[in-house]
């Protein structure tokens, strides 16, 4: 009796001990170079308040998602819906977007054309090259009037479904990163500011001819998480601290050359629009 009473005593503090080692574990997020400055400092916020995160910064674009989905990440924060939802279809994963986080507007740029009007036939724009990001950047030619897309809107579109193109414009692919890069090469870059500041260029970042807003909320990074770990409250508190904090809203601020039409905050909009 006195052995069962043992026994049972043991297995009972080997499962306070587990969990207990699973509460004090980090809460892991994996996050690329635009989201690692902004979710650092929600880390440290979480960590006065508890929570203890650990930010894990990826420089490619696959490796979030499969760490996530081996359980290795909590969450990860770097990725848009249209590429979530490409990267789903093609993996198979079974995540969950939890939060809304930063949307980083796209710009018009150009060194020597001062307005859309005074844009020449015959221009050579700069686009990028992958299909997601290349979509939302000719939907917002579009919403300018540069160009007219085929009748696909649900789809994803390419240079090959622009239907008219009154100015003649030449568009030249190239990775978004090599934005700034191949800037002084064409006409007319579109493109997330972003890039324009890392590379030193704020004051080409903030002169864009036109930015793109709230419409598209849909190309905001978010925090996604697996759908059973989802209702992880460490998740909520975590995404809450980031949508709240004056020190997290400060750092984006002062990354995106402190100008509010670099970027959009979507919980801002989404509460303003209820």
């Amino acid at each position: 009796m006195i052995l069962k009473k043992l026994i049972a005593a043991v297995s009972i503090m080997t499962l306070l001990i587990s969990a207990s080692s699973v509460i004090a574990a980090p809460l892991k997020i994996g996050v690329s170079a635009v989201t690692a400055p902004s979710l650092e400092v929600a880390a440290a916020e979480a960590k006065k308040q508890g929570l203890d995160v650990e930010v894990i910064e990826f420089s490619d674009w696959t490796l979030p998602n499969a760490a996530l989905a081996a359980g290795d990440l909590d969450a990860n924060y770097f990725q848009h819906l249209p590429f979530l939802a490409e990267a789903s279809k093609a993996k198979g994963y079974h995540f969950k977007v939890i939060a809304s986080g930063l949307l980083i507007n796209l710009g018009l740029f150009s060194k020597n054309i001062k307005s859309i009007a005074d844009i020449k036939n015959g221009a050579t724009i700069s686009v990028y090259d992958d299909a997601t990001n290349q979509t939302r950047q000719l939907y917002f030619l579009q919403k300018l009037g540069l160009i007219k897309l085929k009748d696909n809107a649900n789809a994803l579109a390419s240079i090959h479904d622009i239907a008219d193109n009154p100015k003649k414009l030449k568009f030249v692919e190239a990775p978004g990163p090599q934005l700034a890069r191949a800037f002084d090469d064409v006409d007319l870059s579109v493109g997330a500011s972003l890039f324009f500041v890392a590379a030193g260029r704020q004051d080409i970042a903030t002169s864009a001819l036109a930015y793109s807003g709230a419409e598209d909320l849909k190309y905001a990074i978010h925090f996604v998480a697996r759908e059973d770990n989802a209702n992880d409250p460490r998740l909520k508190k975590l995404t809450q601290i980031y949508q709240t904090s004056p020190a997290v809203q400060a750092q984006i601020h002062n990354a995106l050359a402190k100008d509010d039409k670099l970027y959009t905050l979507p919980w801002k909009v989404q509460k303003t629009a209820k």
